[in-house]
Parts: structure tokens; C-alpha cells; sequence
């Protein structure tokens, strides 16, 4: 579902990426761990086209994602482009960015009516069972700030599944949380990945719900790759010492 393929990404002199290559599998939860500063969120807002490539390729289930094709050769993507592929991609953010003059059901129904061009009834029902789906059935009519901050971040996530994404980037989505309603989030989030067929990105300091929910774990250090593994035995017997230190230092696991 999504292929990258020898990605770098430059801020001036600063390298964050540096030759990325990754498979990502329909359906697989693989989820980015490392030190902040290590190129982790980097890739969630490449996914996303917040960010365009230095080098390299990204495709999303085979299309090019900054790049399109014109006249037989691969060129920057117009906004044409990329608003296409945007469709297919869902993201949730450390903050929830809700729109705080809108109330909960108008958050969720807003984009799938205006972009995926859904009847206001259609995107009403999508909406109705997605509140349903994370416990705030009864939260539609209210506003945001009325709703504590697990909440904001269930309505995120409502929102983010709303325009039926075939990838779902998750960027640190319990750090605003305060640590009681953590456990819920993450629990809503498993339930989604075990019974859906979107493909999720997710950058979190969790270790727990990495090593519950993951396919594969990959740990970053200075812009790329050092190890990549499944949960079980990235977590018991990391091949690499600097995943160790992280580990250690994060969990207090060797």
C-alpha cells in the first residue's frame, strides 16, 4: 500500500532523511519509534504532502504520491494531483485540530460533503455510526470545547476515518492526553486496526501499544533505519545496541 523508495528529505543543510526505502502491506500497522529529532514525523507529513521529497519516491497502492506522470516521465505533482491523493489518506494529530465553531457531527461530516462531494444525509449517517463506533453517540450537537480531551481526540480520530481512508497516519496522538484517558484512545485505535483494512503509519513514544498493535516496529536514528523487526522480538531481543539504549531508556527494557 505504501512503497518508499530511497526517500531523502533536506531542510537546508539538514539532512532528516536519508535514503528511506520501506514496504508497507495492506492492512499492516507499522508504527516509527525513536529519539525526536530522528526523521519519525518527518515521513508522516511526506505521506501526508505537507512536505514534498528532496529525492527519492513515495506511491500510495502503486501512484506516485509528489510525482505524477506526464509525457512518459515522472514530474512534480500539481495541486490537482495531490488533492487526489489526499482522499485516500487519513491523519491524526498530537492536537486534534477540531474546528472549534463547529459541532462535533458538522467536524466529521464537514470534509467527506466538500471534497468526497457525499449528500449532507449521506455524510450525516457516516458520521452518526462513527460516533457510535468511539463512544460519543450522544456528543454530536456539542462543541469541542465541552468535550475533555480524550474525547476531542475520538472525534479526531471519527473525523479522520469519515473520508474512508485507505492509509491512516498517527503522529504522537496520545501526548496532549492526560495519562487516565490514554489507555482508551489506544484501546479504540487496536479495536480499528484489528477490524479494518487501512494500512496505519503511526509515530508514538507508547511502547506498550507499539509492541500490542504493531505488525512491525521500526526504530529510527539520525534519519534512517537501523532495525526493523516484529513487536515480539524488536521489544525482547533488539539486534542493534543503540535500540537497546532507546529501549532502556524509554522502558527500562535491555
Amino acid at each position: 500500500m505504501i512503497r518508499f523508495d530511497n526517500v531523502v528529505k533536506r531542510f537546508g543543510d539538514n539532512t532528516v532523511l536519508d535514503g528511506f526505502t520501506c514496504r508497507m502491506a495492506p492492512g499492516e500497522f507499522v508504527t516509527l519509534i525513536g529519539p525526536s529529532g530522528s526523521g519519525k514525523t518527518t515521513i508522516l507529513r511526506l505521506v501526508m504532502t505537507l512536505e514534498r521529497v528532496t529525492d527519492g519516491l513515495i506511491e500510495i497502492d502503486g501512484s506516485p504520491l509528489s510525482h505524477m506522470h506526464r509525457g512518459g516521465k515522472l514530474v512534480p505533482a500539481d495541486e490537482k494531483h495531490l488533492a487526489g491523493v489526499r482522499t485516500r489518506i487519513g491523519m491524526v494529530f498530537q492536537q486534534f485540530n477540531l474546528f472549534p465553531n463547529m459541532t462535533v457531527l458538522r467536524n466529521i461530516t464537514e470534509a467527506p460533503v466538500r471534497v468526497l462531494g457525499l449528500t449532507p444525509a449521506e455524510a450525516d449517517e457516516r458520521a452518526r455510526d462513527l460516533l457510535d463506533l468511539v463512544g460519543l453517540a450522544d456528543k454530536a450537537d456539542e462543541h469541542p470545547s465541552r468535550l475533555s480531551g480524550g474525547q476531542q481526540q475520538r472525534v479526531a480520530i471519527a473525523r479522520a476515518l469519515a473520508m474512508r481512508p485507505d492509509v491512516l497516519l498517527l503522529d504522537e496522538v496520545t501526548s496532549a492526553l492526560d495519562p487516565e484517558l490514554v489507555a482508551g484512545v489506544l484501546g479504540l485505535l487496536g479495536h480499528i486496526a484489528d477490524t479494518t483494512d487501512i494500512t496505519f503509519l503511526c509515530v508514538t513514544h507508547e511502547m506498550g501499544f507499539a509492541r500490542d498493535v504493531s505488525d512491525r516496529v521500526l526504530m529510527f536514528d539520525h534519519g534512517r533505519v537501523i532495525e526493523d523487526a516484529p513487536p515480539e522480538r524488536l521489544f525482547t531481543d533488539p539486534r542493534e545496541e543503540r535500540t537497546r539504549e532507546f529501549l532502556q531508556a524509554v522502558v527500562g527494557r535491555t
